[in-house]
């Protein structure tokens, strides 16, 4: 069976998209032209029940997870260039922080537990 191998693209609506393609240029490290090559790893899919407030907003239908190498050093720099980052969480496969781009979309950013980790995370799901 054929399957796809990996997300191709995100494209949401923006009121400015120059702006906002240039703040997650300066802040996440995301090229403003041409596509974003992305290092191996996991990647979730996960709908969510319609009424979460997980996304923030009501009207809010996505929210982006990005994988970071060091979240407590991703978290610091964001914050001393003036960006609002919540205090990083730790869960069961590895530890999150939320923030919002300057439109108000969510953004999470995980911290992966290491791929031995993960992996005995997965089996405890089967």
């Amino acid at each position: 069976m054929e399957r796809v191998l990996g997300i191709g693209g995100v494209f949401f609506r923006a009121r400015d998209g120059k702006a906002l393609s240039q703040w997650y240029a300066r802040h996440l490290g995301i090229p403003l032209d041409g596509p974003f090559w992305q290092e191996a790893g996991p990647t979730v899919w996960a709908p969510f029940a319609e009424d979460t407030d997980y996304f923030g907003r009501r009207e809010q239908q996505w929210m982006i997870n990005f994988r970071v190498r060091d979240l407590d050093a991703m978290v610091l720099q964001l914050r001393q260039a003036g960006v609002t980052v919540q205090d990083p969480q730790t869960h069961e496969v590895g530890r999150f922080a939320r923030l919002h781009d300057p439109e108000g979309n969510p953004i999470e950013l995980w911290e992966p537990l290491d791929a031995a980790q993960l992996r005995r995370v997965e089996e405890a799901y089967r």
